[in-house]
């Protein structure tokens, strides 16, 4: 399995950048995790869009999800000439309901399931996971604890890759996240906003720290405010991971696989 980054700024790109999106392929399958403004764009230099098998969406602001509606009129103008059969399947929270129906009525390009209509799991910890299935790729769904409903979630191939979406401090993000060998989670801030960012937003220097828990092998930082250096950020998250921090990158390619 590997991941190659779209998009990793919030909530508004660097000049030339991308909000968050993440190409994720594996055991067959092309996944597009998020879809902020300007990850289309990108997508469409590392792959065909007609060869999208479903979109997950964490939660249901802009620079997650924005690039929905362009990619709804390239799937329904490929439907049209025939390149593309089917609807792509798409899964997203239900709420906020008016933004959820808008996106559920675009049937001629998506199927539309809410996540909250997955199956349920029984999990280690106390609240049972939303299941989805894939090919040969298992996700699972933990809730996030954000300004609107989201997710984090993990997707397990031949490795565990876990994201931690937009959220802020969780002990369901660290037992979800227990033993990944990538953690790609949000770093939205320095040491100096952590009470800013308490309840909607992890810092640095606490995804460092959800990670050093969870045991991951790996850990890549994301959703960058674009005033920020991520080097730093960087350093401030491998303070308390206990080990070398990933920046993430637009345009570079990860694999998810386990540490030798």
């Amino acid at each position: 399995m590997e991941i190659t980054v779209l998009g990793c700024w919030a909530p508004y790109p660097r000049a030339g950048g991308a909000c968050s999106g993440y190409l994720v392929r594996g055991s067959g399958l092309n996944i597009l995790l998020e879809a902020g403004n300007g990850s289309l764009s990108r997508l469409m230099g590392e792959l065909d869009f007609r060869r999208l098998d479903a979109v997950i969406v964490s939660h249901l602001h802009p620079d997650h999800y924005l690039d929905l509606y362009p990619l709804r009129h390239a799937i329904e103008g490929a439907r049209r000439d025939g390149s593309r059969t089917k609807p792509l399947k798409l899964f997203i929270p239900s709420m906020p309901a008016q933004k959820f129906q808008i996106l559920e009525g675009f049937k001629k390009a998506f199927e539309t399931i809410p996540i909250e209509r997955l199956p349920l799991e029984k999990a280690p910890f106390g609240t049972p996971l939303r299941r989805l299935d894939l090919g040969g790729l298992a996700v699972r769904f933990a809730p996030a604890r954000h300004s609107l409903p989201g997710y984090a979630l993990s997707i397990k191939g031949a490795g565990k890759l876990v994201f931690s979406g937009d959220t802020a401090w969780t002990e369901e993000l660290v037992e979800l996240a227990s033993g990944a060998d990538l953690f790609l989670s949000e770093a939205s801030g320095q040491d100096q906003d952590a009470e800013y960012l308490k309840d909607t937003h992890l810092t640095a220097r606490q995804a460092g720290e959800a990670a050093r828990q969870a045991g991951a092998g790996r850990l890549m930082l994301t959703h960058f405010w674009p005033e920020y250096e991520p080097g730093l950020l960087s350093e401030e998250a491998g303070e308390s991971f206990g080990g070398p921090v990933l920046a993430a990158r637009e345009g570079e390619t990860y694999r998810v696989v386990p540490e030798l």
